[in-house]
Parts: C-alpha cells; sequence; structure tokens
C-alpha cells in the first residue's frame, strides 16, 4: 500500500492552499496520506493541516534552523522523515520547484514534475511543450516517488477533519555554507499571485510603470492579485514576480482579467486553467479572445476608469 508525505508550504503563520491541494493529489494516488509541517514555532500551521480531509497524520517537525524556507536545510529534514513512504510530493510553485528537486537528487530518483492527473501509484500524466501536450509517464515500482504537483490542476482539500498532530524535533543541522538573510514580499497586501481566486494582468499595452498603478488600484478594488505578461516585466513596469506564463507563474484563478494582453501561448500557458477569463484588448483580432470567456474590444485606459467607477 501506498504512503504519501506531502510537504507544506507555509509563511510560518499560514498554510498555503497549494499544500490543500497537494493533498488531493496524495488522496488519488491511494493509501495513507500524512503532512508533513517543517519551520519553527508552527503549531498554528500544524493545526491548519490537521483540518484537512484526507490527512492521516501531521508531523510537525519543529526546528529553529527550518524557520526559514531554505531548500538546503529542508530537504535534508525531509529525507529523514521520508525514508519509510512510497511517495513525496511538494506543489509546484517557487517554493516546490527550489525544494523538491533537491530532494529527489539525495533520494538519488529522477523527479516527477507538474503532475496533473494520476493514472495509478506510479503512472501520471504531466504537461510538456508549454502545455500543448500531456504525456504519460510510469516510474518504477521498485523506486520512491518524488514529484510535484501542478496545483491548477487540482481541487483543494476540504477541511474540517481531525487527523492528529505528531510533534517531531528536527534531526538535521542547519547548513554551514549557507544562511538566510531576508525576505521580501512584493504586492503589499494584495493576495498571492498563484492561490487567488482573482487576478488582474496587464500587457505591455500600459505603456509605463506609472500607467501600470492603474491596473493595481482596480486589484485593490477587487480584492485580487496583480498579474503581469512577460513583455510588460521585461519592459520594467513591474517586478518578475508577477509574471505569468510559461517561464513565469501557472495560475487558475476563478476570474482572470486581461487588459491589453494580446494573448501568446507563453502566457496562455499559464492561464488555461482559469475559472473564466476577462480580455480587454482594442485589437479585435488579438489572439486572447480566442480564450477569453468574456472578450471586449475597447481601450483599456478607458475601461478600466469606467469600471472603477462603477464598483462605486
Amino acid at each position: 500500500m501506498s504512503r504519501v508525505l506531502v510537504i507544506a508550504e507555509h509563511d510560518g503563520e499560514a498554510l498555503n492552499i497549494s499544500t490543500a491541494k497537494c493533498v488531493s493529489c496524495a488522496v488519488a494516488i491511494g493509501g495513507s496520506v500524512d503532512v508533513a509541517v517543517l519551520g519553527h514555532g508552527i503549531d498554528a500551521v500544524a493545526a491548519q493541516a490537521d483540518g484537512l480531509e484526507g490527512v492521516a497524520k501531521v508531523l510537525a517537525v519543529n526546528g529553529e534552523h527550518l524557520g526559514a524556507p531554505l531548500a538546503v536545510n529542508w530537504a535534508d529534514e525531509i529525507v529523514a522523515l521520508g525514508a519509510d513512504y512510497s511517495h513525496i510530493l511538494g506543489p509546484s510553485t517557487t517554493f516546490g520547484r527550489d525544494l523538491m528537486p533537491r530532494v529527489a537528487a539525495l533520494f538519488g530518483v529522477n523527479q516527477v514534475s507538474d503532475i496533473m492527473e494520476v493514472s495509478g501509484p506510479t503512472a501520471f500524466r504531466r504537461p510538456i511543450y508549454a502545455g500543448n501536450a500531456i504525456i504519460d509517464v510510469e516510474t518504477p515500482a521498485d523506486l520512491k516517488v518524488v514529484g510535484t504537483v501542478r496545483t491548477a490542476s487540482w481541487k483543494a482539500a476540504a477541511s474540517g477533519a481531525s487527523a492528529g498532530i505528531e510533534r517531531i524535533a528536527a534531526t538535521s543541522e542547519a547548513a554551514g555554507h549557507t544562511r538566510f538573510v531576508g525576505m521580501e514580499v512584493e504586492g503589499g497586501e494584495r493576495p498571492d499571485l498563484q492561490s487567488a481566486p482573482r487576478v488582474v494582468s496587464g500587457g505591455r499595452a500600459f505603456g509605463s510603470e506609472e500607467q501600470f498603478e492603474m491596473l493595481y488600484r482596480l486589484a485593490d478594488r477587487l480584492g485580487a492579485a496583480a498579474g503581469a505578461t512577460r513583455a510588460a516585466v521585461d519592459a520594467g513596469y513591474c517586478p518578475n514576480d508577477m509574471q505569468v506564463g510559461q517561464t513565469g507563474k501557472i495560475i487558475a484563478p476563478d476570474l482572470y482579467f486581461a487588459f491589453g494582453i494580446s494573448g501568446a501561448i507563453q502566457h496562455i500557458t499559464g492561464i488555461k486553467d482559469a475559472g473564466a477569463i476577462v480580455a480587454v484588448n482594442k485589437d479585435p483580432e488579438a489572439p486572447i479572445f480566442e480564450v477569453a470567456d468574456i472578450g471586449l474590444v475597447g481601450d483599456l485606459f478607458k475601461v478600466i476608469p469606467e469600471l472603477e467607477e462603477a464598483l462605486g
């Protein structure tokens, strides 16, 4: 029987929704599912993980050197923790993409990336070629599976359960060659781009960093995260952690606004799992309209103020 260990993503206070989506993937694999919460002073986060349906047990691993999510520190602890598990999963987010390849290397196995569907305990489907093709992959039955979960493809596990928490002291030591200096979070109080139910994104059509402030205002009015195309990021209108697409973040919000975005395939790859796409572009032939649920041919510099006025 499979034993699956899900590595929780969190900020020290709140569990990231990506963890609940990983649990859904783990449940699809079958067998027992445990969640590992690593960190320092993590009782609140462990309690949130304890409530996820489908989880058999939460392993709360406490260590001062685990307080910051440094892959070099966490990977050693996960290897010690995961010795008896058949599968170890993490989200295909910035956090997971940093951590899980190191875990796979320490176990001496190839990572299965961006799991979007489970066909069996060792059989999975994942996207390739910027999401334009889907392949079936199968891992050897006698090897441990280490993988990342394409969170845009999975619904979050429901809350309301009570699995039980096992508190464990860290057995690893801090790496001597790497130290945590600090973390700067862009976007202020806006929701996290990869987990927000609403996202407002803009393209190069905004024309300048100053004009991009218009998008931020609308996002704040809607309680949405702010995103951008690679062209807008490269032009210096916004920071690169806002980039959505093949070389940025893959997201699946309930509602996605695309202002002044032409619809290059690299960007569409990052939003194709969105619940509804609303596109505004003054070019009626823009490719974005081919995937949009609602399309408006118009000037974003007129449409956004009108939306703000309508919102009151």
